[in-house]
């Protein structure tokens, strides 16, 4: 048995809340410490698409799309023993860091994937609840592809798996009892890790285009 139990809607206020996020200092907007030049927006045009978008600000941050379902009115959160699946089309422009994560009381952290178009072909996959992690290099990844993405959360290992492929299995998983609160979001980079966008750059933009959770094994 292998149920749906959350099929994503971007564009519901029922499901998730835009622009702000408790994993970020005081909910938002900024989170310079974590080399994020994010300054987070509720426009709809930066995230209720599906397409999320940052773009220059004069003040040397960007306007960028975040949506959780922390804080919404269905409240969902996934939980041990479900598999997140979600189909992405990478970014293009350098600078701009996708993400799918979970997020929980300052921490419950697992990440999905994030990426970085300067690494052209690596997926960063992170299992911050037990401290595991794993850069995937693979053909299929590479700047503006349509790519399928999952993780299995499970209690004695987080799988994630690429286009319907098993990369990474940690073994260490997340516990019996773990829960987490969704995130979907573009991030830009300040330059610490990886590098600022191009200083002609004016927006960039990743598009997730499908997002379900599936409980059971």
């Amino acid at each position: 048995m292998n149920d749906v139990v959350f099929v994503a809607d971007f564009t519901s206020a029922h499901q998730w809340v835009a622009g702000r996020s408790w994993a970020y200092p005081n909910g938002g907007p900024t989170n310079p410490r974590d080399d994020k030049l994010d300054h987070l927006t509720a426009d709809p045009a930066y995230s209720r698409t599906g397409t999320f978008r940052a773009t220059r600000r004069t003040d040397g941050f960007w306007d960028a799309g975040l949506l959780t379902t922390e804080g919404s009115a269905q409240g969902f959160m996934v939980r041990t023993g479900d598999t997140l699946e979600a189909r992405v089309r990478l970014p293009v422009g350098v600078g701009a860091w996708p993400a799918v994560w979970t997020w929980r009381d300052g921490g419950n952290e697992v990440d999905v994937f994030e990426y970085h178009p300067d690494n052209p072909d690596l997926l960063e996959l992170t299992n911050h609840v037990r401290r595991s992690g794993r850069y995937i290099r693979d053909a299929a990844v590479r700047p503006g592809a349509v790519v399928d993405l999952s993780a299995q959360f499970g209690r004695r290992s987080v799988v994630w798996r690429l286009n319907g492929r098993e990369i990474f299995a940690d073994r260490l998983g997340v516990g019996a009892d773990w829960r987490a609160y969704l995130i979907v979001n573009l991030s830009v980079c300040a330059g610490r890790y990886h590098p600022r966008p191009d200083a002609a750059a004016k927006e960039l933009s990743y598009e997730v285009r499908s997002l379900v959770v599936r409980r059971g094994w």
